[in-house]
């Protein structure tokens, strides 16, 4: 659901971003986590699955969602195989968030797909969908923000911040992220080896 047009509510004098539907779904949906979910011992990851497929979030069997996990909207977000949110990670999913397969994002990450036109009278709030690609790692603490596409097997540094898209295979670092090499190339050969020769 996109948020509500700034011209006509005005959010900035008070008014709501999102329809009144939209927040009771939210109000329930923190209720339930907080209470039934967000706490849960570490081994409880078919449990915390459960809570997040009941409001709408498509995670597969075999991703793995840990303690202190923040999920905005439940909807959004999409998890494939072997997938895993790591304690603290904060997905801010306005918009749509999806980790492919084997993508980790570590302890105290921030995914945000939220942000505002800075430049209009209005503040307008804008989401755009982050996309973490297949074997991905976003370290601890690391910022991903909105619209970012994590390329297959990127790897972003503890603390690090990006706001672009980020190539495959490719090790980055620093606020904000800079390149630093490619991954794979010299440690593990004959690991896809048809990336490393593309």
């Amino acid at each position: 659901m996109k948020p509500l047009d700034a011209k006509t509510y005005s959010p900035r004098a008070g008014a709501p971003s999102f329809p009144l539907r939209h927040r009771l779904f939210r109000l329930a949906w923190n209720l339930v986590w907080s209470l039934f979910g967000r706490w849960t011992p570490v081994p409880l990851f078919a449990w915390r699955r459960f809570l997040l497929r009941r409001f709408g979030a498509r995670i597969d069997r075999t991703a793995r969602i840990y303690p202190g996990v923040d999920v905005w909207y439940p909807p959004n977000l999409a998890m494939a195989a072997y997938s895993c949110l790591g304690r603290g990670v904060n997905c801010y999913c306005m918009d749509g968030v999806e980790l492919g397969i084997h993508a980790t994002v570590s302890q105290g990450a921030h995914l945000c797909t939220g942000t505002h036109d800075v430049d209009g009278a209005d503040f307008q709030l804008v989401t755009r969908p982050i996309v973490v690609g297949a074997n991905a790692w976003i370290a601890a603490e690391a910022f991903v923000g909105p619209g970012v596409a994590v390329g297959e097997g990127a790897v972003l540094g503890a603390r690090a911040v990006t706001f672009r898209n980020l190539d495959p295979w490719t090790i980055y670092a620093g606020n904000p992220a800079r390149k630093l090499r490619r991954r794979f190339e010299q440690d593990w050969p004959g690991i896809f080896p048809a990336r490393l020769n593309s």
